[in-house]
């Protein structure tokens, strides 16, 4: 009886090496997908002041997925001038903010940590979205 390896119907994302079905039309795995994207918006963000719609619309992705990566924390919302958009608030206290889904001192209490994170200020910075490398 001939011996039939279990790997030898499948194949491999390029990036991660997760088995892949070999009906899947793509080389990466949808994770590694996301992460390209992810990686793309951040240098899209970094080289231009741009606001979440346009990092929408410039990539043609849905304007959840942008908004999704804010309220995680990933990158920093902040539209200047009269058309000000503050529709994050702390999940906890209410408090408007900037990105995640705390404030900064929700953020303390629930972590347990006089550190906290540095949310945008107004006038801090000319940039409108920014990327966070890590909390």
């Amino acid at each position: 009886m001939e011996q039939v390896s279990l790997f030898d119907n499948l194949k491999f994302c390029s990036i991660c090496r997760r088995p892949l079905p070999l009906n899947y039309d793509k080389e990466m795995c949808p994770g590694c997908i996301e992460n390209q994207l992810f990686n793309e918006v951040k240098e899209y963000i970094r080289s231009r002041d741009v606001t979440e719609y346009q990092v929408a619309e410039h990539f043609r992705i849905p304007h959840r997925k942008v908004k999704r990566w804010i309220e995680e924390g990933r990158i920093e919302y902040k539209e200047q001038g009269e058309g000000k958009i503050m529709n994050l608030h702390c999940s906890k206290c209410g408090a408007p903010i900037t990105f995640g889904n705390l404030c900064q001192k929700c953020y303390k209490e629930k972590y347990n940590t006089r550190a906290g994170y540095a949310p945008l200020k107004e006038g801090q910075e000319e940039e409108k979205m920014r990327f966070f490398d890590k909390m």
